[in-house]
């Protein structure tokens, strides 16, 4: 630990994000860097605590004091090989994730400013890939093959890992392309996708075979290979099934979201298959990281306005939340940049009926509800809580989650890792999941 001290006199700085008048018009990531000098500054910050409640926060097992006191005496090649011993992919992870750890950080309990480690992680995977500390490994090959069905980031990282264990990998990827959520989910504007296209360079250098196109029958598995790791995710959205769900304008969110990247890579639609937000009233069902992901890119569409809507009670805004105190993650009011990009935002609203005009969308009828502690245990009631009003829209994206896929029974040399497995999580989840499949591939095979 270079500076004990540093933490009394140095307060947390965030890059922040680009200004919003200039970041809406396009899809450039939308937060911006500290310079070195910074960084470093911010790194020092970290106090190598006793018990380094950020380590148990990470569902990786990231070690923040490591390579934070790495990065503040310069060391950023040291700083990447402490990193990566735990994270296969920070460059993803120092964009998308929410920072378990960051809440968890001691700093987080005394002033509510932690130490920086999400950006701090973000910067060092990007001078590592600048300065040529990313090396391409060359395994020694033990004979064994293994099949990693889906190309997300569990099924990515199970294949990197086993790959440098020794063992063939195989990808077999229902799309288009790796990345699974990370590409056709989370927009530009938060992952350049660029920054997946260049880590599968190097994955692709190392010896792991991808092949995409591929629709696997999970009840019959390709056959060749000695094991397989099943991580093909949560692909069936949360639907609504309420009157008028068969409209013209209804859409499920990742309808917009994934087209949208595909068009940003080149693709193109016909006009009538584009799921445009462009000079509508949208209203985005859900209040979670999807539905903010819909408003950032319906306002890059050209959007009207947005609504969005939550049928769960508002968070508290914080910073401390009394029903999850540290270090575990608190459930407290999530402003997002998009959020920041203009939203009404609105809870406790239940949808009734979506309605229309000529097979085509105009509005949703909806009705504030309230929740009661239910007298026999388990979920809590709704009850009514106004009268039902309409909200005009032209546009309506559900963004209410996934549903965790039912599977088959499978043999024993399958290992189910990511959102397959638990439902619907994190990146830096379906990470851990990743490596955690890879290892039980080790032990079964040998």
């Amino acid at each position: 630990m270079g500076n004990p001290k540093a933490f009394l006199t140095i307060s947390r700085k965030e890059a922040g994000y680009r200004p919003i008048n200039d970041r809406i018009h396009d899809f450039g990531e939308v937060e911006q860097t500290l310079n070195s000098n910074d960084r470093r500054q911010q790194a020092s910050r970290c106090m190598d605590c006793g018990v380094p409640f950020c380590h148990w926060a990470c569902p990786l097992g990231n070690k923040p004091p490591e390579w934070n006191d790495a990065l503040y005496r310069g060391d950023w090649e040291l700083a990447y090989r402490l990193l990566t011993a735990t994270n296969p992919f920070p460059e993803f992870t120092g964009r998308v994730c929410p920072a378990l750890c960051e809440k968890a950080c001691v700093l987080n309990l005394m002033d509510h400013e932690p130490t920086t480690n999400r950006e701090d992680e973000a910067a060092i995977a990007e001078h590592a890939f600048g300065e040529d500390y990313v090396r391409i490994a060359t395994p020694t090959r033990n004979g064994r093959r293994v099949a990693v069905i889906g190309a997300g980031p569990a099924g990515l990282a199970a294949a990197h890992d086993l790959n440098l264990m020794g063992y063939e990998v195989t990808v077999l990827e229902a799309r288009e392309d790796a990345g699974g959520l990370l590409r056709y989910g989370i927009p530009n504007f938060k992952l350049n996708k660029v920054v997946i296209d260049r880590r599968m360079r190097v994955l692709r250098a190392e010896g792991i075979t991808f092949s995409f196109g591929q629709h696997i029958d999970l009840g019959a598995l390709p056959a060749g290979y000695d094991a397989y790791v099943v991580a093909t995710g949560t692909p069936q959205a949360r639907d609504l099934n309420i009157p008028g769900r068969e409209l013209r304008g209804v859409y499920f969110a990742l309808d917009m979201l994934s087209q949208q990247n595909r068009i940003l890579a080149g693709m193109e639609f016909k006009k009538d298959q584009l799921v445009s937000a462009k000079g509508k009233d949208v209203l985005v069902i859900g209040g979670g990281d999807t539905g903010s992901d819909c408003i950032g890119t319906a306002h890059r569409q050209g959007c009207k306005s947005v609504t969005q809507i939550e049928i769960m009670p508002r968070p508290v805004d914080g910073p401390d939340d009394p029903k999850n105190p540290w270090p575990a993650w608190p459930r407290t009011l999530k402003t997002t940049s998009s959020h920041e990009e203009g939203c009404t935002r609105r809870w406790n609203i239940n949808s009734l009926e979506f309605l229309g005009r000529d097979g085509r969308l105009t509005g949703v009828r909806v009705q504030p509800i309230d929740w009661k502690a239910n007298p026999e245990g388990g979920r809590p009631l709704m009850v009514e809580a106004g009268k039902p009003e309409v909200i005009k829209a032209d546009m309506v994206l559900l963004a209410m989650g996934f549903l965790k896929p039912q599977l088959p029974t499978f043999a024993d040399n399958v290992v189910v890792a990511g959102d397959a497995a638990s439902g619907a999580s994190l990146v830096v989840r379906a990470l851990a999941s990743g490596r955690q499949a890879a290892r039980k591939v080790q032990t079964m095979l040998g």
